[in-house]
């Protein structure tokens, strides 16, 4: 006869919240969730790949380095991280939390700048057809400033007045990217 106790046996730690868990699977994608940032790289790296593809090129236009390299470039690139982070991953390798200097993590997100943001993300791409980058870039600048916590009414729209002009100058003159002026536009 056997010696059995009635007693339960002692639980030998690690092993129990798996069991509890009721999935291994589940429990190996939590402790793996850096994965899903590979699966994103990849996503990305594809994407711009069959893009850079699929990208119309006339014969003539090209110079020694094509318009397809700076995408293929960053599309290899994609790959690579993603595959070099992934095998990290599978080796054991962890993100260490964000522990940021000045930022509480206790603390809940601040959606207010966050929609402010996003509506002077808008209110810009809506506005940049009619009125032009230069009117449109300065709104940009000045928005997001005050979206960020500036508040120095007197000072603020001057200095996105002139980086948005700056901007507009280097792209359209020097980097031969045209921009819409809008109604400056016989002005400038």
């Amino acid at each position: 006869m056997t010696n059995e106790s009635t007693e339960p046996a002692a639980s030998t730690g690690p092993a129990e919240p798996a069991a509890a868990s009721g999935g291994g699977a589940r429990t190996w994608l939590r402790e793996h969730s850096e994965l899903g940032v590979c699966v994103l790289l990849f996503a990305l790296g594809v994407l711009v790949l069959t893009d850079a593809l699929t990208m119309d090129v006339d014969i003539a236009q090209r110079g020694p380095i094509g318009p397809r390299t700076v995408p293929f470039v960053v599309g290899a690139g994609l790959l690579l991280v993603g595959a070099l982070l992934a095998v990290d991953v599978l080796r054991g390798g962890r993100g260490e939390a964000e522990g940021g200097e000045d930022v509480d993590l206790d603390e809940p997100a601040d959606w207010r700048t966050v929609l402010l943001l996003t509506g002077v993300f808008l209110a810009t791409a809506v506005l940049i057809g009619p009125l032009g980058f230069p009117i449109a870039g300065a709104l940009l600048f000045w928005g997001s400033a005050y979206a960020l916590g500036s508040r120095h009414h007197d000072r603020d729209p001057l200095i996105a007045a002139g980086l948005s002009l700056f901007t507009y100058f280097v792209f359209d003159n020097l980097l031969g990217v045209p921009l819409p002026g809008g109604p400056l536009m016989g002005v400038l």
